[in-house]
């Protein structure tokens, strides 16, 4: 076994000169022929969150059955963002390493060695690190890694929905934590997350277009796609606003609620247009209460009353929480999500946005009316990002 450095430099030219679907075996076989690597395999965490794939090397056809993330050890990892080392029934030393890339959890490696010193598995830890990059340069040019993480039959409309939302769920800066997520309806509801990081800029917007299945996707797509479009031609809100309502009055599609906002990095300040969409929620010092937003009419409804733009000024610790209706309607309005919130303060937002979207879906018996999605944005300042500390819970 060489005890020397890992060369990332090399790893990560190998898994370049590899074939997109190979590069994880790529990592494999260097991990194998530098330490003795008994086994070494990849899982992902599959498009709801829930469960882990085992992604099985090229040579293999042997298929193995998702892990469930709940009250396993691969959960634990990835909670913590911590490796983990145990000991098998023959002696040897499994280790599970968290894979993720700026706070967006893409799954794990796990890794069974004769013996692992702390110089292997900080070099295990590195390769790692160098995976998840591997990964997200990768899937761009290859549908492996979007197919092994369906653990169920994807609708056309859940299919359009999917491809609207983010890449990651969640991400990691100095200013900033944030972690969103989506449980889709049986008969899509139509909504919508998205996010952007400029320079000195936060772009935050969650939506809801009127309707189900395809209707609501079609809608989803043209209001997502006049927003972005105005976002990257560098509109405040109010202007993004104006672009998606007249994209939906010209195309007479429908309407949508939705909320947009842009938060300055170096102050703290947040503008937003509320469009018809729920209040937000704010735990600050431990306490939880809605912010009272004044609420201009939903996307797509004549209206000569232009969007207005409101001001809130975050501090360092608040918790904001932005949510759809279906989080509040029907089953869900059981759940005190003022308690929830309360309660999960001191995970990190993307432990805290499962606990919520669990119990509403848990109120509801598993069958939503309607989609249900939470953003949950930790806002540090100047402070360390919340996953430094927030491993510890």
């Amino acid at each position: 076994m060489d005890g020397g450095d890992l060369e990332l430099g090399e790893l990560l030219a190998s898994a370049e000169a590899a074939p997109p679907g190979e590069s994880v075996d790529v990592v494999a076989r260097n991990l194998q022929k530098r330490f003795g690597a008994e086994h070494v395999s990849f899982l992902f965490v599959d498009l709801i969150g829930h469960r882990l794939v085992r992604l099985t090397p090229a040579d293999e056809d042997e298929e193995t059955e998702p892990i469930e993330l709940q009250g396993s050890v691969h959960g634990m990892v990835l909670r913590s963002q911590r490796q983990h080392v145990e000991v098998d029934g023959q002696g040897n030393q499994r280790i599970i390493t968290p894979v993720s890339n700026r706070g967006d959890c893409i799954g794990v490696l796990e890794v069974t060695l004769q013996h692992a010193d702390d110089t292997v598995l900080r070099q295990v830890r590195e390769a790692a690190h160098a995976l998840a990059y591997i990964i997200v340069t990768d899937r761009r040019f290859t549908d492996l890694y979007h197919l092994r993480r369906r653990t169920t039959d994807a609708s056309l409309a859940a299919e359009i929905q999917h491809q609207l939302l983010p890449t990651a769920s969640s991400c990691e800066s100095s200013q900033f934590t944030l972690a969103a997520g989506l449980v889709p309806a049986d008969d899509i509801g139509g909504d919508t997350y998205d996010y952007t990081l400029d320079r000195d800029t936060l772009h935050l917007s969650i939506t809801d277009a009127m309707g189900h299945d395809t209707d609501s996707a079609l809608l989803a797509t043209l209001l997502l796609g006049a927003l972005r479009g105005a976002r990257r031609s560098g509109c405040d809100p109010v202007a993004q606003a104006q672009q998606a309502h007249q994209a939906l009055m010209k195309h007479r599609r429908g309407l949508a609620t939705g909320q947009l906002l842009c938060i300055e990095l170096a102050s703290g300040v947040c503008r937003l247009v509320n469009a018809g969409h729920p209040w937000p929620m704010r735990l600050r010092d431990g306490a939880v209460e809605e912010i009272e937003l004044a609420v201009n009419l939903p996307f797509g409804v004549p209206a000569p009353i232009p969007y207005r733009e409101q001001i809130l000024q975050l501090r360092a610790g608040d918790r904001l929480i932005l949510l759809t209706d279906g989080m509040q309607d029907r089953g869900a309005a059981a759940v005190d999500l003022a308690g929830v919130v309360h309660e999960t303060r001191a995970l990190h937002p993307r432990e805290a946005v499962r606990t919520l979207t669990a119990a509403v879906s848990e109120a509801s018996r598993g069958n939503l009316g309607d989609d249900a999605t939470v953003l949950i944005l930790d806002w540090h300042g100047n402070r360390a990002p919340a996953g430094d500390t927030a491993a510890a819970n």
